[in-house]
């Protein structure tokens, strides 16, 4: 078991296949200019499957989720998805993706046992997604999507993040576009994790701006309870249902209290939180020969030093020195 000082227990495992992505997303990476990973420092396909087995055996994780980078890079995805699903006892597997790859691999992917998809599309308009991501791929997510619905990657999630000057009157769009096409919607605030370090909570659109703009044209009823435990989004139903809209307000509501919780980054660093600065390596252990037994107590060490919140609040706050695409969303 992952448990911290606060009793949280993670069971929702986030692993980095690679720093790199085919996009440019002005809210993560620069145009050019960023500094990789290098080769020999990330970890193995057999590496990435050892760890994952170790947390799925041995400390309770029932959830993997691939991510990158754009983990459609990584050139052995299918076999480590195929590997990770037959591990015992099964976790669900889950990858986020800009969705670029997707039209080539979904079938692939859902042959080797990935249970579902996250596509980030922030727009619907090809001029501003060549402005967002600073590429002319929107045919091709747009393409992506539609392939892994096909495949039965389902259900499909679609991410957005909302900008100032830029997206932020699309919102409406975007949700009847996803009602349309039966994909699950997902608003993400911006967060502090621009490798540029540019941004200000001030120019940020919020998840209040996302709900008062959606009620310009739908009826939103708030789904169950108002707990929404460990998952990081709010969600609504829309008009009655049974589509339903999410929210995550990892900045002006955060889920820390209930975060379940850890990650691997591609170079083998567990990070308890998203924006962490402090990284526990456990790739050093595992190349000097360590047993299954002394990396669990490692990662067990790693995540009993959780800090109780992501400290966005605080005045102190600093950003992680990794950009998003080096720890994985």
């Amino acid at each position: 078991m992952l448990i911290d000082t606060y009793g949280r227990v993670a069971t929702d495992l986030r692993v980095s296949l690679t720093d790199r992505c085919n996009l440019r997303c002005t809210y993560c990476m620069p145009e050019e200019g960023l500094q990789w990973l290098a080769k020999p420092d990330l970890l193995t396909d057999d590496e990435i499957v050892r760890l994952i087995d170790i947390a799925v055996r041995t400390l309770g994780i029932t959830e993997v989720r691939f991510t990158g980078g754009e983990p459609l890079l990584r050139p052995g995805l299918v076999g480590i998805v195929e590997r990770v699903a037959a591990l015992e006892p099964r976790p669900q597997t889950s990858l986020t993706t800009n969705g670029i790859g997707l039209k080539r691999t979904a079938r692939a992917l859902k042959a080797a046992g990935l249970d579902r998809v996250n596509v980030s599309l922030d727009t619907l308009r090809p001029d501003v997604f060549k402005t967002l991501t600073r590429r002319d791929r929107h045919k091709d997510v747009i393409e992506g999507l539609h392939a892994a619905r096909e495949a039965g990657l389902t259900p499909v999630k679609v991410n957005s993040v909302l900008m100032p000057g830029l997206n932020e009157d699309e919102a409406p769009d975007l949700l009847a576009w996803a009602v349309e096409h039966d994909y699950e919607l997902r608003f993400i605030e911006q967060m502090p994790l621009d490798a540029q370090h540019g941004w200000k909570r001030e120019g940020m659109v919020t998840a209040g701006d996302i709900l008062a703009s959606l009620r310009t044209r739908f009826e939103l009823t708030p789904e169950g309870t108002d707990e929404r435990g460990s998952a990081p989004a709010e969600r609504w139903l829309v008009d009655g249902g049974p589509h339903r809209v999410g929210v995550i307000a990892s900045v002006t509501r955060p889920f820390c209290a209930a975060c379940d919780r850890t990650r691997l980054t591609a170079d083998g660093q567990v990070r308890t939180c998203l924006f962490a600065r402090e990284e526990t390596d456990l790739r050093g252990a595992l190349r000097s020969g360590a047993p299954d037994e002394e990396i669990a107590r490692i990662w067990r060490l790693a995540m009993w030093g959780k800090k109780a919140g992501s400290g966005l609040d605080d005045p102190s706050f600093l950003q992680p020195d990794r950009p998003m695409s080096a720890i994985g969303g």
